[in-house]
């Protein structure tokens, strides 16, 4: 898992790659969306000190009390980097994913996450991963991540 060897976590030739160690702070990562995870995953993540917010806590919260939380705990960093896993969106809304599992976010609940982070004004940068062309349909996942995109980098309605 590419976080758990930028956190420090994993191979010592895989963690050293570039300069020796950690690359970031697990304090300093806020995972949103998680549904599905290997009982190895779970074992790590509880360890680590990555900040995990569940589907459980979107649909008691709300995804927009959820991003506010994720950007308060972020507070100290003048910038933050945002890794679009679109397989974090329910399979009905993106279907072009490696690891779909129902129960994801929905396209606006994503849509709103973005919107939430443009705000901040602190995004430096942003990285979007298992886009599977292969088993799209029509192109609709490669789509909706360029929506989503637009959305992170500051598309407005208005």
């Amino acid at each position: 898992m590419p976080l758990a060897i930028l956190t420090g976590n994993g191979l010592p030739e895989l963690v050293n790659v570039g300069r020796k160690g950690p690359k970031i702070r697990s304090e300093d990562v806020a995972v949103i969306g998680v549904r599905d995870l290997d009982p190895n995953e779970k074992r790590s993540l509880k360890k680590s000190g990555v900040t995990v917010f569940t589907m459980r806590d979107i649909d008691e919260e709300g995804i927009s009390v959820i991003a506010r939380k994720a950007l308060k705990q972020l507070d100290h960093l003048n910038r933050i980097h945002v890794s679009l896993d679109i397989d974090a969106l329910d399979p009905r809304e993106a279907p072009g994913v490696g690891t779909p599992v129902n129960g994801g976010l929905t396209f606006r609940e994503a849509h709103l996450l973005m919107e939430i982070i443009a705000d901040s004004n602190r995004l430096s940068s942003m990285d979007i991963v298992e886009i599977n062309p292969v088993i799209d349909h029509r192109n609709r996942t490669a789509k909706i991540a360029v929506d989503l995109a637009i959305s992170l980098f500051g598309s407005r309605i208005l």
